[in-house]
C-alpha cells in the first residue's frame, strides 16, 4: 500500500535554482525534487558524501527512489534582486599586505610615511571585491588574483515571494515517511527553502496520509493562502507536478533526480513528470496549522 508524507513550503521568499550560477540565480516556477530530498536529508543529518571509512555508501539511497509531487496552492510571484559585488574601498588588513606583494608595493608609499595607530585607515581604490583568476603567485607562493584591480560584478537572483506549496513524497513504508516527519519538525540541520537566505516558516509536516500522490492531493485542502493575497473564486482546481516510474504519454523529463550533494556541487540526473490540474473535494476539511 502506499503512503504520502505531505510537507507545506512556505515563506517571504523561496527560490529553487535550476541553472544559475554566481552572476546570476535563476528560480523555478516550483520547488524542485533536489532542493526537497535536499531539505529531507539536512533534517536528518545525512552527511554530503560517503564516509571514509565506507567508500560505497550512498547516503542518499533511501531518500532518492521516494515518488514526488507538488502542488501550487498558491503559486507567488517572481521577484528580482539587483546588486552589485565589490570595486568599493575598505581598510587594508595585514594580511592583505603579507600574503600579496603587489599591495604591499602599492601601498607602501602611505605606510611608511604614517606615524602613530594609523593602521586600518590605508586604502587602495578598485581592490575591493570578489577575487577572479585565483594561481600560485610565482613571488610569495600563495594564492592570489591574477587581477589587483578589481571590477564591479553585476548580479541578480530570483525568488518566489508568498508562495506556499505542498509537496508530497510517496512510499510504501510509512514508518520511514514518518522519521522524515518527525525530522522535519526536529531538524539536526539548518533548513532553508531552495537558498540559505529563505528560510521556512511555520510547520512544515503534515502528516502520512495512506494514497498515491494523484489521490492525495486530491483528497486535501488547499494551504491557507497568504494574508494580503486575493482569495481563489470558483472551485478549487490548483496545478500539480507527479513524478512517473517511466516515460509514459503527456510525461515530461525534467533533470532534478538528486544524484550526490558533494562540497563541489550537486549532481543530477533525469527523471519524468506529469502535469495536469487537480480538482479537489470540495468536503475536504480546512487545515489547522501553525502558519
Amino acid at each position: 500500500m502506499n503512503h504520502v508524507l505531505l510537507i507545506r513550503l512556505a515563506a517571504p521568499l523561496q527560490s529553487w535554482g535550476v541553472t544559475g550560477r554566481f552572476w546570476q540565480r535563476d528560480t523555478h516556477s516550483r520547488p524542485t525534487k533536489s532542493g526537497v530530498i535536499g531539505l529531507c536529508a539536512a533534517a536528518l543529518g545525512l552527511p554530503r558524501e560517503a564516509p571514509p571509512e565506507d567508500p560505497g555508501h550512498d547516503p542518499l539511497g533511501e531518500l532518492a527512489p521516494l515518488f514526488f509531487g507538488v502542488r501550487a496552492d498558491h503559486p507567488g510571484k517572481p521577484v528580482r534582486d539587483y546588486h552589485t559585488v565589490g570595486a568599493g574601498r575598505y581598510p587594508l588588513r595585514p594580511r592583505d599586505l603579507v600574503t600579496d606583494h603587489r599591495r604591499a608595493a602599492a601601498a607602501a608609499s602611505r605606510v611608511d610615511t604614517s606615524t602613530g595607530e594609523t593602521f586600518g585607515h590605508h586604502e587602495l581604490d578598485d581592490w575591493y571585491g570578489a577575487p577572479k583568476r585565483i594561481a600560485s603567485d610565482p613571488v610569495a607562493g600563495t594564492l592570489v588574483s591574477a587581477e589587483v584591480r578589481r571590477n564591479a560584478m553585476v548580479t541578480e537572483r530570483w525568488y518566489l515571494a508568498d508562495a506556499t506549496f505542498l509537496v508530497g513524497l510517496q512510499h510504501s513504508d510509512a514508518g520511514w515517511l514518518n522519521r522524515i516527519a518527525h525530522a522535519l519538525e526536529h531538524p539536526k540541520r539548518l533548513l532553508w527553502l531552495g537558498r540559505k537566505s529563505c528560510p521556512p516558516s511555520g510547520q512544515l509536516a503534515l502528516g502520512v496520509h495512506p494514497g498515491t500522490l494523484a489521490e492525495v492531493f486530491a483528497r486535501v485542502a488547499l494551504l491557507p493562502r497568504a494574508a494580503d493575497e486575493a482569495p481563489r473564486t470558483g472551485a478549487a482546481r490548483p496545478w500539480a507536478w507527479i513524478e512517473s516510474a517511466r516515460p509514459v504519454p503527456g510525461a515530461g523529463p525534467i533533470m532534478d533526480q538528486p544524484v550526490g550533494f558533494p562540497a563541489m556541487g550537486p549532481k543530477h540526473a533525469a527523471r519524468w513528470e506529469t502535469g495536469a490540474r487537480i480538482t479537489i473535494d470540495p468536503s475536504a476539511p480546512d487545515w489547522d496549522i501553525i502558519p
